[in-house]
């Protein structure tokens, strides 16, 4: 293809550009079941794409939606799509699903499917500073945790509207336990002593798959990874930083607060070893 920047799958054929997907009273508008999910593919490569697609199902079910498709049928037209773009292209990669019937609870036979792909460059490392945010990650008792779900990101952006007022570029957010949870839109990482430590999962972030992937990685290379609860103050005395997220893999922190960092050696190894491992998963 040429000239397309956005390519999207509607029912059965794939459509141009930005199209209008929604009706007025579509139960999403208005009253929120909506998921996403979002993976990559850059250079010839889609690292665990079936496992984005494996979550989107799951996330759908979580919220009470039906994901009219498998896994497996939503992972083939990813890739179908992949390949009606430029080779190499980096492309954002994400399905969609939604209600379009049903009041407070939403009628699984009425959910609906769009999968996109669009271009977008990945992210490169450069200057990235994080604040502690006032606004906090929802429980799993008080919001759908263990989805992707659309509802969640409107706090998210709150933190980060906020982190950007006070001149930094990302925020930390913390669960209602005090605990450590994530960035706004990417797992955390600190270094500490050479042991990279990232908030242990409690229900109230998602358990991204770039970081479960940079954990292990990290582990099978001799590095000491562990997931811990971790407070805000242990933000404040760490060696180094790092998020870790689907949109932009492994980017490092360069300050935190009033605490400036240089990328340091684990960062520079989870990022080398993330996109070799990359490498291994062609499109």
């Amino acid at each position: 293809m040429h000239d397309v920047d956005k390519l999207n799958w509607i029912d059965g054929a794939w459509v141009e550009g930005d199209p209008a997907i929604m009706k007025t009273w579509d139960q999403a508008i208005w009253l929120g079941a909506a998921i996403f999910d979002g993976a990559r593919a850059f250079d010839g490569y889609a690292p665990d794409l079936d496992l984005h697609c494996e979550r989107a199902v799951r996330s759908a079910a979580n919220i009470g939606l039906k994901s009219p498709m498998s896994a497996k049928e939503i992972e083939a037209i990813l890739r179908e799509g992949i390949r009606k773009f430029p080779a190499g292209s980096p492309l954002y990669l994400r399905p969609f699903m939604w209600a379009e019937k049903g009041g407070l609870v939403p009628d699984p036979a009425s959910t609906r499917i769009v999968i996109s792909l669009s271009l977008t460059p990945l992210p490169q490392p450069g200057t990235m500073s994080a604040c502690l945010s006032k606004f906090r990650r929802p429980g799993p008792d008080m919001a759908p945790t263990d989805a992707k779900a659309v509802a969640l990101y409107a706090q998210a952006g709150r933190a980060q509207a906020e982190a950007q007022s006070r001149g930094y570029d990302e925020a930390v957010m913390v669960g209602p336990d005090g605990f450590v949870a994530e960035f706004s839109g990417a797992n955390l990482f600190i270094v500490k002593d050479g042991v990279a430590l990232t908030p242990k999962p409690n229900g109230t972030f998602l358990n991204g798959i770039t970081r479960q992937r940079v954990l292990k990685l990290l582990r099978e290379n001799g590095i000491q990874a562990e997931e811990r609860d971790l407070r805000p103050q242990d933000l404040d005395s760490c060696d180094e930083m790092f998020s870790t997220g689907n949109y932009a893999k492994v980017l490092p922190i360069t300050r935190y607060e009033s605490r400036d960092f240089q990328p340091g050696p684990v960062y520079r190894k989870a990022r080398e070893l993330y996109f070799a491992y990359a490498k291994t998963q062609p499109v």
